[in-house]
């Protein structure tokens, strides 16, 4: 039987308000130690907020990220699967839409994340991607 995402997905995803700026979603995942973070709204998710999205959408255009609000700059429109989907199902979707992280929603509130680290660690531990995705951090 195919393994499902709650087997594999990280658990307890760093939220952030839309309504915070993104100096302080940073400072949280710089804290967390993680490159993205879930944006909600009333209990909702409503988007996912990058490191890359600070930097390209924020630093490069030269905004103030003290100013910025997440809702401002989170990619909105999110592609998700459930805790029960079947993990070749979260391949499907990273392959077919080119993305790393995918949320994982239960009746509309993240309970995880996947990622592609997460599903090349649970198929093949001897891949270059998957010794990268369990190394420590580099600070």
């Amino acid at each position: 039987m195919s393994m499902t995402v709650a087997e594999i997905m990280s658990t307890d995803p760093l939220l952030v308000s839309e309504d915070e700026t993104v100096l302080q979603a940073a400072r949280k995942m710089a804290d967390r130690d993680v490159g993205a973070v879930l944006v909600e709204s009333g209990g909702e998710l409503r988007g996912i907020l990058t490191d890359r999205d600070i930097v390209v959408r924020v630093i490069a255009e030269g905004r103030d990220p003290s100013n910025t609000r997440v809702s401002q700059i989170a990619s909105h429109e999110l592609v998700t699967v459930s805790p029960r989907d079947p993990a070749d199902r979260a391949v499907e979707l990273i392959r077919a839409r080119a993305i790393r992280r995918l949320p994982v929603v239960e009746e509309h509130h993240a309970v995880g994340v996947i990622s592609l680290g997460d599903l090349a660690l649970d198929r093949d531990r001897a891949s270059a991607l998957a010794a990268v995705s369990a190394a420590p951090p580099n600070h």
